[in-house]
């Protein structure tokens, strides 16, 4: 299999698990305004806010390689970035599984008691942990196949524009299922009785999440609108723009309501900023600040 359709398949399968990743983020924000979410015992409240927190991880791990592929690559295909969405996709699968876990155990806990939860949450947490790593590995050495490196040639730009919009896909169904739930929240009685800080903090949240939608389809308005579907490397330049600024809305959207859910969940402010803040840090780290780190140090190493 060439590189480029390696690079393809692995940009799809992050695509598969984003979008499951930001609908039950979704889910969980949704699940702190639900008039049953009170009566939990503190400690599975205590448990939903972690699991949020991970969830929210697994998010900045599933965008990150799209982000190195359009600052640190500029589109080109390369060995680094299809090892690095391996990596990082891998990575965010433990997140992913622990959080699921916790809101299972949760779940669970609400219907068959505390013990109840506990055991099924761990037995389907340990469960994916097979099933994702262990049963991986296994196959990978009874395969026993030598990794071939692929040969690194210049991409087409024909190539470069169809991933272009494919990492704009990866974020946008994810976006528009959040921002759904965003919206549902706001008609629940348990929102309207939260400090007005929030409420506006909420609100601000959701417009960042719409303004993403909004960045990320504007690449394909343009193509068609502007290009009238054909390949330019102005479209290029422009659409890679909006893919790379979308981000930086929904992550002031996400660590927004993580403080406006967490504040609810825990009845504690100074838990909710703390927590809005290690999301914020998270995903401007993973998004921005490392894919721009990397770049540097590629240009230096270029240029020594």
């Amino acid at each position: 299999m060439s590189l480029a359709k390696k690079l393809s398949t692995a940009l799809n399968e992050t695509r598969l698990l984003i979008l499951g990743a930001q609908v039950l983020f979704g889910f969980q924000f949704r699940g702190v305004f639900q008039e049953g979410f009170a009566e939990l015992p503190r400690h599975s409240r205590y448990l939903d806010c972690i699991s949020m927190l991970l969830m929210v991880t697994a998010i900045g791990l599933l965008i990150a390689p799209s982000m190195q592929h359009r600052i640190v690559e500029e589109g080109e295909e390369t060995r680094r970035i299809h090892r690095v969405t391996t990596v990082f996709a891998a990575v965010a699968l433990l997140p992913f599984g622990a959080s699921l876990g916790m809101d299972v155990s949760v779940g669970v806990e609400r219907i068959g008691g505390s013990r109840a939860g506990l055991l099924v949450g761990s037995v389907l947490g340990v469960l994916a942990l097979l099933l994702w790593y262990a049963f991986g590995f296994a196959v990978k050495l009874r395969r026993g196949e030598p990794i071939m490196q692929d040969e690194e040639k210049p991409t087409p730009l024909s190539t470069k524009i169809d991933q272009m919009l494919t990492e704009a896909r990866v974020v946008l169904p994810g976006a528009q299922a959040l921002l759904g739930f965003q919206l549902t929240v706001t008609l629940t009685n348990t929102f309207q009785q939260l400090p007005e800080s929030s409420k506006y903090l909420h609100a601000f949240a959701l417009c960042s999440v719409a303004l993403t939608i909004v960045l990320l389809m504007t690449p394909a308005a343009l193509h068609r609108i502007g290009f009238g579907g054909e390949e330019s490397r102005s479209f290029l330049s422009m659409g890679s723009l909006f893919v790379m600024m979308a981000p930086l809305p929904l992550a002031a959207g996400i660590s927004a309501d993580i403080y406006v859910a967490i504040q609810k969940a825990a009845e504690s402010s100074t838990i909710g900023i703390w927590a809005g803040a290690a999301a914020i840090c998270i995903l401007l780290f993973l998004w921005y600040l490392q894919p721009l780190a990397i770049r540097k140090k590629l240009q230096h190493s270029k240029a020594a």
